[in-house]
Order: structure tokens, then sequence, then C-alpha cells
């Protein structure tokens, strides 16, 4: 499989693009005036205590207030994910009251583990993790954990062996990232004088940081993205900026330098994105509706509390019968569901509605394309077997906004419903309001103004109700056409 890493750098934004076989599978946008706040640790004060929820509000410089959860104060000896590690719950699991593990006033080393999304603060924990390339630093862990996702029992054995030569007596705590697979002891004893250091400097920043300062900053998108995404299986690294290049050259030359000669400047006149249609693809996954090859589509609608993708056949008639077509269809909209998920980085509860099929067989294969298509997938995904309706039900771990959220607002003419008003409704709206104000105010007459289609409508279709509604006021009314005005804004004025 051919997979490259493209970067385009722009002055007040850079985008990251991951393309598998000439695909586009991944965007990441970071923009100047909104950089994401995961990863990053702050010195913060408890605002507010919230016994009735176990959690607390913590200011920590940011427009809103942060969110905690006692569960993130006291946790398990491993946090409850990173990179897919194991996680050992410690003693009982039994979480103390929120009242007696902090107070209101109470200064509080934090870290981001997910970012402002909709109107939510973002959402911290008490127990750090500051990755590298192979390994993750837990400071107050005490333990040694293996990503899950390393599954040879042999190399596990053999990391766990060099992790515990590398570490001896040291306090803090790691867990081997899967990237760590097959790397030499020299690879891994570097991380861990890395992450030495970089704690050693966390530790006097807090010392010295006031309430609501930033003590550890997460890496800029292009480093972070070769941090956790540049591999054997990258062929090439394209940055269309020059000072970001130098950057990452000089990142990876440290620490991955077997990876050096993957890393290109492109020069090209063309912008890079659009070189591998990457501009494109980022319109589509805009749109609600996803074409398939067959003539099948899907349709993807993110809400507040899920997402659903409902699959159709829509031109697709198939050769054999409906359930070999049927098969067919949701087999194909498997893999892509699991591409759009990746692309649009959509997360939280995700239901998707397959058409109904009767053959059992034929609903294991599509669960089992589906998951197939999830296996490259950087975030932590949760399939669950398909229900009697044939729904399916699955979680993906979300620490950002989707693509949609960040690219997009909602529309100023629906307020984000998605629907409009129809002129007549308006128009019936607009003959209650004149109602309305003529029993409250005195005028001689009214000046109506609306949207260029719901006056066309109202002079031609309703010409007959408005000299009906003038008679029974007693006054007369004037329509004016107003370019600039949405299809359900209007405004009466009384002369």
């Amino acid at each position: 499989m051919s997979e490259e890493i493209l970067i385009n750098v722009t002055p007040r934004e850079t985008r990251v693009g991951v393309v598998e076989n000439g695909m586009l599978q991944e965007v990441h946008v970071e923009r100047a005036s909104r950089r994401g706040y995961v990863g990053n640790v702050y010195k913060g004060r408890v605002q507010r205590v919230m016994p009735g929820m176990q959690a607390v509000f913590v200011e920590i410089g940011l427009e809103r207030a942060a969110f905690l959860h006692a569960s993130d104060i006291v946790r398990p000896t491993l946090p409850a994910s990173v990179d897919g590690a194991e996680v050992v719950p410690a003693g009982n699991g039994n979480t103390p009251s929120i009242s007696e593990l902090v107070h209101e006033g109470q200064e509080i080393v934090v870290q981001v583990v997910k970012d402002p999304i909709g109107t939510k603060g973002a959402r911290l924990s008490t127990h750090l993790s500051i990755p590298s390339r192979y390994l993750v630093l837990l400071p107050h862990a005490r333990t040694m954990g293996i990503s899950a996702r390393i599954e040879d029992e042999a190399e596990r054995q053999r990391l766990k062996e060099v992790m515990t030569s590398l570490i001896g007596e040291n306090p803090l705590g790691y867990i081997v990232r899967t990237n760590a697979e097959e790397q030499t002891a020299e690879s891994l004893a570097f991380d861990v004088t890395y992450l030495g250091k970089v704690w050693r400097v966390v530790q006097e920043n807090i010392a010295k940081s006031k309430v609501g300062e930033r003590v550890y900053e997460e890496l800029s998108l292009p480093l972070r993205s070769l941090r956790d995404m540049l591999n054997d299986d990258i062929e090439k690294v394209r940055v269309d900026s020059r000072e970001t290049y130098e950057k990452v050259v000089k990142f990876v030359h440290k620490f991955m330098p077997s990876l050096d000669d993957r890393i290109e400047h492109y020069a090209g006149e063309r912008p890079i994105f659009d070189l591998y249609g990457v501009e494109d693809e980022i319109q589509r996954a805009l749109k609600k509706e996803v074409p398939l090859k067959s003539g099948g589509y899907l349709i993807v609608d993110q809400t507040e509390a899920m997402t659903t993708i409902d699959v159709n056949t829509g031109g697709y008639l198939g050769t054999r019968n409906l359930e070999e077509t049927v098969y067919r269809t949701n087999l194909e909209a498997a893999q892509a569901a699991a591409r759009q998920l990746r692309l649009r980085n959509l997360g939280g509860i995700i239901i998707i509605d397959f058409i109904d099929m009767t053959d059992e067989e034929h609903k294991r294969q599509v669960l089992r394309m589906l998951e197939k298509g999830l296996l490259r997938d950087h975030a932590k995904t949760t399939v669950y077997p398909m229900s009697a309706l044939g729904l399916v039900e699955m979680t993906r771990k979300r620490t950002t906004e989707s693509l949609e959220r960040q690219l997009c607002e909602p529309c100023p003419a629906c307020s984000g419903r998605g629907a409009v008003k129809t002129a007549e409704t308006v128009t019936y709206e607009i003959f209650r309001e004149i109602t309305r104000a003529v029993r409250q105010f005195n005028a001689e007459k009214l000046l109506v103004m609306a949207s260029p289609k719901v006056v066309g409508r109202i002079l031609e279709e309703e010409s007959t109700a408005v000299a009906e509604l003038e008679e029974f006021i007693s006054k007369s009314i004037r329509f004016q056409a107003e370019e600039h005005y949405s299809q359900e804004q209007f405004d009466v004025v009384l002369l």
C-alpha cells in the first residue's frame, strides 16, 4: 500500500493530509487563531464543585471553564486509553466523593484530554501523559504498560525486558506505543532520556507559573502528525513550506533518523493539495451525500448526540436478485463508511443503518468489512453486532471537532436546521404580524419588506388576500422586495 503525508502551510493555517493509494483518508487542520488544546498542561484553579455530577469546573485561562470529573482525578494505575494500551484498574475501582478530592479555590495541575466542542468546555485530567515517538510518559502512574495493538507475545516480552532494564528504579511510569514494535533498545533509551528532560522542564514551569498559564504545550500539527503517523509504511512526506520543511527535517533527524530520506520539500507551481485532488475531496467531505461506485449512496448526518449514516441502493439494480444487490451495496457502504469516519473526523456514538439483509452470513461479512476498514484508523473504535433492525452501533474516540465543525458554521438562513420555511409559510406569518401590529400601534399605512420570492408570491398569488386584509384593517399595505433578505426574514414598518 502506497501511503504519503502531505503538509500544506499558509501564514494562518496548516493542513495535513494522509493519502493512501492516491485517495485522501485523513485531513487535519490547525489555524493560528484557534490552535487545539489537547495535550497541553495548565496550572488551574477549581472554580466550582458539583457533588451531584461528581465533577468540578476548573479555570485554566480558556474562554470557558474546563470540566474535570472525579474519575479523572483518582484513576486506575494506567489512563483509560493511551495509544490502545492495556488497561488494568487498581484497587476496587471505587471513586471517592469529589468533595473529598478537591475544594473550591484549590490550585491544580491538569491536562486537556478533549478540546472544547460545541457549547462544552474542554475535558481535563490530572493524570498527565507526555508522548514521544515510541513511549508515553505517565509521571503519576508508577507503572509500565505495552500497547494492546502489539499482538506478538514474543515482541511484547522483549519490549517489557528492554524497558525494565532502561527505567530501573525510575519512579515514572511509561506506556510503550505501537510505533515501538521492533525498535532497538537504543531508540527506546533515547525516548526515555528525552521524556525525562521534558518532565523536568514541566516541573520547573509548574513551580514558577501562575493560575491559567500553560506549563507544557503539545507539538504543532506538522510535528505532531509525524510523531504519531510516520513509520516504514509512509513512502513520502511532502511539505510545501521551506521553513516548515526545515523544522520537519530537524525533528525527523533527531527522533527518526532512519526515515530522513522520506522528507521532501515540494516547490511545484501547482498547490500540493490540488496536485493530489485533496481540495476536491475536502469539499466532498462537507456534503451529506456520499456516492458509491455501484450507484448507491450514503447520507451522513451529524447531530449533537450522535452521527447517523444511512445506506441507500440508489440507482444500483444489481444483476441477480434483491438480496445480492443489497449485500453488494452494503459491502461497498461499509468500506466507504469507515473511510468517511476518518476523513470527516467523526466521533462519539455512530449509528450505521445498512439496508436490511436476511442472510446471516451476509450480515457477518458486512460487519467484517466495516471492521477491516477501521483497522488503519488511528482513533480508537468499538463496533457492536448488527441489531435486528440492521443497525450497527459503534463508537469512535473524539478529541477534536469534526472537519465540518472546524470549517463550517450554522447556515444564517436556517440557523443550522437544514431547511427554510416556504414562501407560503412566511406569507401567512407576515399577514399575522400585520394584524398584530395594527392592534398595538396607530399608523396610516404599512410597509412590508421581505425577500423577492416572498413579495412576488404575495403580489401574484395572494393579491385577493391582501385586498381583504387592507379592507379588514382599513389601511393600505405596500410591499417592497429586498434582495439581501433571506427567505424567512421580513419587517413590517408602520408609516
